[in-house]
């Protein structure tokens, strides 16, 4: 399918309040966020007509833009109604769904006490994130040369459009040298997670992820989590060394937009998805379409 640019398309966005046509959908040159990064989104997927966790996305934008000091005026149920009736409008029942809340233009400067709060959703049809035959090869990532910050420098647990500046330069590294994606480190040195997505490991039939104090706590992450414990099988959250990565035999990453993904090479690192990590990925596929 041939690439279509994302502000010359056709359908409805909802912005303050109001459904506005595609094209239109616009903010001024000197709006806050583009300048000092006072942006913070979600990302969420419905499938045949329902949002996969939908509320806890809308608490977690909530949650975001507390963390960067500015107030949503809407609540989670309204910010709920609001993916709903943009995934309606637009006619869609399986799509990608695009929560955005900005300061505006009012004041372009540090400061930000007089700022406008805005918020807009945008959807749009988007069935895979990787190529499927790529998928299921498993993803191959290099190190990205950028860690995740010191939660003393940043609001490292908010979904912040600034935090996501070295994960855009550390996956467009990567994609230029052949690589899918790019795993990151955190300011410690441990394994932190890839530019948009949770990572897990596999070793003797155990889960093990990095711990999520510091960085984004995925929903799809926590997801997969009550899954494997459904299923009887042990995770362990902790702190894992790069490399701890030669003694495990599977890898996978989690998130809205890659679902459940095996990883078949970080670095020098070498994986093969397995069993885990295809029942895991064939389980969420199952469970976000509600055939459980």
């Amino acid at each position: 399918m041939a690439f279509v640019p994302f502000d010359d398309r056709d359908g409805w966005i909802w912005v303050d309040g109001d459904f506005v046509p595609w094209r239109e959908a616009k903010t001024h040159v000197l709006t806050h966020a583009l300048h000092y990064g006072s942006s913070v989104f979600e990302g969420e997927r419905m499938y045949g007509g329902e949002i996969f966790k939908l509320t806890p996305h809308s608490e977690r934008l909530k949650r975001s833009a507390e963390l960067l000091d500015f107030e949503i005026p809407y609540s989670v149920a309204e910010i709920d109604a609001i993916c709903n009736d943009t995934c309606a409008r637009n006619g869609l029942t399986d799509c990608y769904v695009r929560p955005v809340a900005f300061l505006g233009p009012e004041q372009t400067s540090v400061s930000a006490l007089n700022n406008k709060v805005h918020l807009a959703v945008a959807v749009w049809d988007w069935p895979s994130y990787f190529d499927p035959e790529v998928k299921a090869r498993g993803l191959r990532l290099e190190w990205s040369k950028w860690r995740r910050p010191d939660p003393a420098t940043a609001p490292t647990t908010a979904k912040a459009a600034g935090l996501y500046m070295i994960c855009t330069m550390s996956k467009n590294a990567a994609e230029r040298r052949g690589f899918a994606d790019a795993m990151m480190l955190d300011w410690r040195g441990f394994v932190a997670e890839a530019t948009g997505a949770n990572v897990f490991f596999v070793k003797d039939g155990v889960l093990h992820t990095p711990r999520v104090d510091h960085i984004l706590d995925g929903i799809t992450r926590q997801t997969v989590i009550e899954i494997a414990r459904a299923k009887g099988i042990e995770v362990v959250v902790r702190d894992i060394r790069p490399e701890e990565l030669s003694d495990f035999s599977e890898c996978f990453l989690t998130g809205t937009a890659v679902e459940v993904t095996p990883v078949s090479e970080i670095g020098d690192y070498r994986f093969t998805p397995g069993a885990l990590s295809l029942d895991l990925m064939d389980h969420y596929g199952r469970l976000v379409r509600r055939q459980l």
